[in-house]
Order: C-alpha cells, then structure tokens, then sequence
C-alpha cells in the first residue's frame, strides 16, 4: 500500500529549542515544567491537542457532509505516571454539532473518532477520551 502522504519532523534540541518539519515549519518549543518555561513557545501537550482537534473535526465534517456545522474540544494534561516512571498525558476530545441531540452528537462523534488517524493512534490509551456536548458549550 502506497503512503498517500508524507512528512518528518525533527528535534535537537529537547524541550526548550526548536521543532521542525524537514523543510518546512519550525515551532519554538518550551517544556510547561521547566523553571524558564517561555508561554510564548509550543510544547508536546499544546500539539498533540492541535493535531487530534484538527484531525477529528475534519473528520467528523467528513461524517456530517457539510450537513451541519462541528466543533471540537482537546484538552491535554500532564501527570506523574502512577507507575513512577515520568509522564503522561490525560487528554479528553469534546465533540458538538450544531442542531444536534446529544444522541445524534454521540454518533457523529463514533463515527468520527472510528475514522480519525489520530483517534485510531489515541484510542487504546487509557487515558484518552471522547464525549458528547452541547453545541457552544466548549
């Protein structure tokens, strides 16, 4: 199976430096725990936030077929892993369309969140979670 689409990205410099994709977009970044923590600069949590929102509405747009209007919520934190050993995030994606019950707002979330690349890398994670909302709420 041929890639239909191809990117890399790379970092040298850690935490507080600068990400990049190979030939393209550079990003600052800045660890949220370091004690110079620059608010200004990117970091891993803010990322994986933009990548699954992105992903996941236009995902759920897909689903809809411009039938009605979607809006989606990422939220990342970042916790001592209960295991002792670093990190990890907890993230929670909020789904809403507009004009729709919660119920018809919950199967466009499972159908999205099923066809969604991000969604299907997140989906086994413990600690990664989808919902329902009302339209504006987020």
């Amino acid at each position: 199976m041929s890639a239909r689409y191809r990117t890399a990205a790379v970092n040298r410099d850690g935490g507080d430096g600068v990400s990049s994709v190979i030939g393209g977009l550079e990003v600052a970044v800045s660890s949220p725990l370091a004690p110079d923590f620059d608010p200004a600069a990117s970091n891993p949590e803010q990322l994986l936030a933009l990548a699954w929102v992105t992903c996941l509405n236009a995902t759920a747009q897909a689903v809809v077929a411009g039938e009605r209007r979607t809006a989606v919520r990422v939220e990342v934190e970042l916790h001592p892993s209960p295991a002792g050993s670093g990190y990890e995030f907890l993230v929670d994606a909020y789904l809403s369309a507009e004009g729709a019950s919660m119920d018809e707002t919950a199967d466009i979330l499972a159908a999205a969140h099923a066809r969604c690349p991000v969604s299907k890398l997140v989906a086994a994670a413990s600690t990664a979670h989808v919902h329902p909302e009302a339209y504006g709420a987020g």
